[in-house]
C-alpha cells in the first residue's frame, strides 16, 4: 500500500475492513486518531448479503467453454468475471485499480513491468495464488499453439518470470504505457497452475467471488458464493442462477412476472413501457459498445476500397440511431475509438448518408451496381436485423442490392462471425485504444474481423503502445483512426448506450461501469438485494 488515498478508495469502495484498514494505516505512520477519522468519512454502509440472484442473459452459445481464452459474448464473460479475478480491474467509475496484483511498477521506459500479488488469496479448491499461477495463466494465452483470442495482447511479452512468490516480471519488446490496463481484459484471468505449469480452465476454478456449481453452456448455469472471497465489500448474493434468453421479448417478460431479477440489452422499442412497470427500473449508461459490419477485405468485392466506401456512404446513421437505438447512442464514424476513450479523434470529419458519393465510388470500382449478402440475427444486437433491413432500403437508392441472410441466433458468433464475408456485429469496446486496436484491426488478430492489413497502422499500433508523451501518443492514434475511417473494412454506424433493467429490490453503487454491459459485466459480484 503505498498512501492513505489508495486506503481511503477502499474504504469507500467497500473493499477492505476497518480492521484491515487501521492496520495499514498504522503502516503507513498514519495515527490511530487520525486513520479513524478518515475511515469515519469514508466507509460507507456494507450492503446487505444473501439471496439468490437471477439474471436474465442476451448472450450466450452453446458453444460457449470455460476457457477464457474462447470468450466472445458478453454472458460467458460476465460469468467469468463471478470466478475469476485479474491483476488489475476497471473499476465503476472508470479508473484502474489493483485487483490480484496490489500493486505494480515500470522502468523508466514501460518496457519491463513487476506486478506484487496480493498475499493469502485461495482459489476455490483452497490453493494459495502465488506467481507460478499468474505465469501459467498468461502462458495459456501465449505461443504458436494457443488459440486465444488473447494472443496478440501478449505478443510484446518477451520474458515472463517469478521474482519470489509474489512478484510477477513481464519484459516486454518495447514499451507499453498502457500494461496494466491489458492485464485486466477478460481473457487474461488468473487460474491455478498444475505441476507442469499449465491451467485447470475446465474445472472454473478460480479466486472470484462465486463458485460455479453447474453448467450447461448458452443454456444455465448456477452458482454459490465463495466464502473466502478476498475483497471484503464484494460478491454479496448466496447464489447467483445465470439464465441465458436471446429473445428480448422473452427476456422482458421474464423480469415482468418475477422470474429473473435483472436483464441485459432492453428492446428499445419498448422500453417506455418496461419503465412504467411497478417494481421494476431501467438503467442506463453510456461506454464504449459500439455496432460493427465488417467486410472481408481479401475477398470480392469487399477488397476493392472504393466498394467498401461506397457502402460506407450508402448506410443512414442518423436513421439507425433514432429506428433502432431510439436516439440511447450517438453515431459511429467507421472506426472503434468511443468518445470515452482518451485519444478519441473528434476532429476527424463525420461521414454522412451520401448518395451522391456512394454512387461515385461505385463508378469509380467499375460498377453501376452492386449485389451483396449481409449476415444478421439479432444475436449480435437487439435489432440487429432490423438495422440491416434499413441498411437494405438506404443503400437500393445508391444502386446496392443488399440481400439480409437471415442467420440462427444460436451459434451466431462461432458460425456466423469471423466466417461469413460481411455480418452485424458488437464489441463492447475496450479500455484504450492500443487494446482495441491489436484485438480487431492489428495484422494477424484473431478477432481481425475484417482481415485489415495496413503497413502504416501496424507501425504506428508498436509506437503508439511504446510513446510516454502525451501529444505525440494522441497524433498517432488520430493518424490510425483517420486510416480505419479512410480504408479500412469496417462501417461502424452505432455506439449504443447499454440499457438493462432490474427489479427495485436489486441495489447497485450509484455509479455503473460503462467499460462492459451490466456494470462492466460485474453485477454478480457489485450487484445486492436491498
Amino acid at each position: 500500500m503505498k498512501n492513505i488515498n489508495e486506503l481511503t478508495y477502499l474504504a469507500k469502495n467497500s473493499r477492505i475492513t476497518r480492521r484491515d484498514f487501521m492496520a495499514k494505516a498504522s503502516a503507513l505512520g498514519v495515527t490511530a486518531a487520525v486513520a479513524s477519522t478518515v475511515w469515519a468519512g469514508s466507509a460507507k454502509a456494507a450492503p446487505k448479503k444473501g439471496g439468490k440472484f437471477r439474471y436474465g442473459a442476451s448472450h450466450g452459445n452453446t458453444t460457449d467453454t470455460l476457457d477464457p481464452g474462447t470468450f466472445n459474448n458478453g454472458g460467458i464473460i460476465h460469468q467469468g468475471f463471478g470466478m475469476r479475478n485479474h491483476l488489475s480491474e476497471v473499476d465503476n467509475d472508470g479508473s484502474l485499480v489493483p485487483d490480484l496484483a496490489e500493486g505494480w511498477e515500470a522502468s523508466d521506459d514501460a518496457s519491463e513491468w513487476v506486478f506484487t500479488l496480493r498475499k493469502g488469496v485461495e482459489f476455490h479448491n483452497g490453493k494459495t495464488l502465488d506467481a507460478n499461477d499468474v505465469i501459467a495463466s498468461m502462458n495459456h494465452h501465449r505461443g504458436k499453439d494457443t488459440k486465444s483470442a488473447a494472443k496478440p495482447l501478449l505478443a510484446p511479452v518477451t520474458e515472463l518470470r517469478a521474482d519470489g512468490k509474489n512478484k510477477v516480471v513481464f519484459k516486454l519488446a518495447g514499451g507499453s504505457a498502457d500494461f496494466p490496463y491489458t492485464v485486466s481484459d477478460y481473457h487474461l484471468a488468473i487460474m491455478p497452475a498444475d505441476k507442469e505449469g499449465k491451467v485447470d480452465w475446465r474445472s472454473g476454478v478460480g479466486t472470484g467471488g462465486y463458485i460455479k456449481q453447474s453448467f450447461e453452456p448458452g443454456v444455465r448455469a448456477t452458482y454459490k458464493r465463495n466464502p473466502n472471497y478476498f475483497k471484503a465489500g464484494r460478491a454479496h448474493f448466496d447464489e447467483v442462477e445465470f439464465l441465458t434468453i436471446t429473445d428480448v421479448v422473452a427476456r422482458t417478460t421474464a423480469l415482468s412476472t418475477g422470474e429473473v431479477d435483472a436483464m441485459s440489452r432492453c428492446d428499445l422499442k419498448t422500453v417506455h413501457l418496461l419503465k412504467r412497470r411497478k417494481g421494476v427500473k431501467v438503467e442506463e449508461v453510456t461506454g464504449t459498445l459500439h455496432y460493427t459490419i465488417p467486410m472481408h477485405t481479401d475477398v470480392a468485392p469487399f477488397d476493392n476500397n472504393d466498394v467498401r466506401l461506397a457502402l460506407k456512404y450508402a448506410i443512414d446513421r442518423e436513421a439507425l440511431l433514432q429506428i433502432i437505438l431510439k436516439g440511447h447512442g450517438v453515431v459511429g464514424n467507421d472506426h472503434p475509438i468511443s468518445t470515452a476513450n482518451r485519444y478519441h479523434a473528434g476532429d476527424l470529419p463525420q461521414r454522412k448518408y451520401d448518395l451522391d458519393k456512394a454512387k461515385f465510388h461505385l463508378k469509380k470500382a467499375g460498377l453501376s451496381s452492386l449485389s451483396v449478402n449481409l449476415s444478421a440475427a439479432d444475436a449480435a444486437f437487439v435489432g440487429a436485423v432490423d438495422a440491416a433491413v434499413l441498411y437494405k432500403e438506404q443503400a437500393a437508392k445508391a444502386g446496392i442490392n443488399i440481400n439480409v441472410v437471415r442467420e440462427p441466433s444460436d451459434g451466431y458468433w462461432s458460425n456466423v462471425w469471423l466466417k461469413k464475408p460481411w455480418s452485424m456485429v458488437y464489441w463492447g469496446g475496450r479500455p484504450t485504444e492500443d487494446m482495441m486496436f491489436s484485438q480487431s484491426l492489428a495484422e494477424g488478430a484473431d478477432w481481425n474481423e475484417s482481415h485489415f492489413s495496413h503497413k502504416r497502422f501496424n507501425e504506428l499500433l508498436v509506437k503508439a503502445r511504446a510513446e510516454l508523451d502525451e501529444a505525440k501518443r494522441r497524433a498517432m492514434y488520430v493518424e490510425m483512426q483517420t486510416i480505419v475511417n479512410q480504408v479500412g473494412g469496417t462501417v461502424v454506424p452505432l455506439f449504443a448506450n447499454y440499457v438493462f433493467a432490474m427489479s427495485d429490490k436489486v441495489h447497485h453503487d450509484p455509479k455503473m461501469a460503462g467499460n462492459w454491459d451490466m456494470d462492466g459485466d460485474k453485477a454478480m459480484e457489485r450487484w445486492w438485494f436491498g
